[in-house]
């Protein structure tokens, strides 16, 4: 059961990473600016966004089976409609449809593992299913470079196929419905639909996500269209949980983060992605950007620690029901802020193996987190609620890291400018420092041939852009400082969260309270 709704999970992640490397392809082949190409990018997140905090109740109304076979078949089909695209607004129509199947299976497979597994071996199931989770990324900028370079872009999305046929053949034959479900499923088909809830969590998710993702590009507030949005969003949101909070059938139930165990993990997930997806970003940025990696040798920096967490998450699975799993969530905490503070080190002139080392040792912690966090989510909830708590915990986590690349993003790029006026003092025509650089560089240039004017024209360039470099350098110093301490203050929060009852069975009821 958990190799199954882990192949579903596998495909989509692996499919979104993917992509991420092939948009100049893309936009070469379309005949698109880099511009309009990230609306494949951006289609598919606000998409998946808009979908991912109603899944619970799309579950609950229409079976959670049906609803996860529905979106499995949904990806898989518009996959075939990405691969064979030969348009750019096509492409983008098909990933927003594949961005809906997308968003709904997460929570529903977490929802899936939750009731199927007894308290005692839910931290091996959630092992398994964050395998798939952490390696899909890891090993897909690689994947998707090779496959570009060896092929073309449309195979990035044709290798969804087979493992999508393969998983509804596996899902039919394996996913069942609890009693309680089906009876939850009757109950809800006699529920009067809250349309309006259900049409303002879409327009406000939708207009949160496309705030997030064009913020930076668009220079965030200096924009009049990202303020617009920002504004819609933060109102519609607003009424939408002043709305939800006092329905009696809500779209999403946000009286559940009353429960101490629950708001808790979802605040733990909302950094939690924050840290997972804004490292993922950066360090293939700092390779690409300033060590000059292409992005297939970045993914491969990133694919051993891939491999180290899936290794790591088989060993905080078994280990779960042998101790205090929030003192195993602290100590996880402490061990990925240790790994994020190490990153400070990085500088110009790294290494390939030791920045594969750091990366390796960074998220070492991750695996501690996420597997008691996802267990610890479901403690003093009804079993009739954990489609609910499945949607809204996804929804936490990829909002974070929404939230923590646009954030990071953004101060990379102020802090940069801070830098490059700091190190701007110091280029000084008179400075012994400055002429003797200068003259370095120069004594090399003419070295190879070219005149004494030429060569001191064009050390001037290449010494303003040694600077830039060393800005920016700084700047993502600065950004793994911030994230490190970030991830220090939250070591004593999983002990807010309660401890599961010894000897829970199998039973959904029992295992609801």
């Amino acid at each position: 059961m958990a190799l199954t709704v882990t192949l579903a999970t596998f495909m989509e992640v692996l499919d979104t990473s993917i992509a991420n490397v092939a948009l100049p392809h893309i936009a070469g082949t379309l005949g698109a600016s880099q511009e309009e190409a990230t609306w494949v990018l951006t289609s598919y997140l606000v998409s998946s966004a808009i979908v991912l905090p109603i899944s619970g109740w799309l579950s609950n109304r229409f079976g959670r089976k049906r609803f996860y076979m529905t979106c499995v078949a949904l990806f898989t089909i518009c996959s075939l409609l990405c691969g064979v695209a030969q348009s750019l607004p096509f492409l983008v129509f098909a990933r927003i449809l594949q961005g809906a199947g997308g968003g709904g299976l997460a929570p529903s497979e977490q929802a899936i593992l939750a009731d199927t597994f007894p308290i005692e071996k839910r931290g091996q199931a959630f092992a398994v299913y964050g395998m798939a989770v952490v390696v899909a990324p890891a090993i897909g900028p690689t994947l998707g470079g090779w496959i570009t370079d060896n092929f073309n872009w449309h195979w990035i999305f044709f290798i969804n196929l087979p493992i999508g046929l393969l998983s509804l053949y596996l899902s039919n034959r394996m996913v069942e419905d609890f009693p309680h479900l089906k009876a939850r499923m009757k109950e809800a088909r006699n529920e009067k639909v809250d349309f309006f809830g259900l049409g303002l969590v879409a327009v406000g998710v939708g207009f949160l996500e496309f705030t997030l993702d064009k913020g930076q590009q668009k220079d965030w507030f200096g924009s009049s269209m990202i303020v617009t949005f920002a504004i819609l969003a933060a109102l519609t949101l607003i009424v939408f949980a002043v709305w939800e909070w006092n329905h009696s059938h809500p779209i999403v139930d946000l009286k559940l983060l009353k429960n101490r165990n629950f708001g808790t993990a979802i605040f733990l997930q909302l950094i939690l992605g924050m840290v997972l997806f804004g490292s993922t970003v950066l360090i293939p940025q700092y390779l690409q950007v300033l060590l000059g990696y292409t992005a297939e040798r970045a993914g491969m920096v990133l694919s051993p620690a891939g491999f180290v967490m899936m290794i790591l998450m088989g060993v905080a699975g078994r280990t779960l029901g042998k101790g205090d799993p929030r003192v195993m969530v602290a100590l996880g905490y402490v061990a990925t802020a240790a790994g994020i503070y190490n990153l400070t080190r990085l500088d110009l002139n790294t290494a390939f193996g030791t920045v594969t080392l750091w990366r390796a040792l960074q998220v070492i912690g991750l695996p501690f987190v996420f597997i008691p966090i996802s267990t610890l989510n479901y403690v003093g909830v009804p079993a009739n609620k954990t489609n609910q708590i499945s949607s809204l915990s996804n929804f936490a986590r990829n909002l974070g890291g929404s939230v923590g690349t646009a954030l990071l993003t953004t101060y990379i790029s102020r802090s940069s400018q801070v830098h490059q006026v700091a190190l701007a003092a110091n280029v000084i025509p008179g400075s012994f420092a400055y002429e003797s650089h200068i003259g370095r560089v120069k004594g090399r240039l003419m070295a190879h041939g070219m005149s004494s004017a030429q060569a001191s024209i064009l050390a001037l360039g290449r010494t303003h852009q040694d600077m830039l470099r060393q800005a920016s350098m700084l700047s993502y110093k600065n950004a793994f400082f911030v994230l490190s301490v970030i991830i220090l203050c939250l070591v004593p929060l999983p002990f807010v969260m309660r401890l599961p009852q010894k000897g829970a069975k199998l039973d959904p009821e029992a295992m609801g309270h």
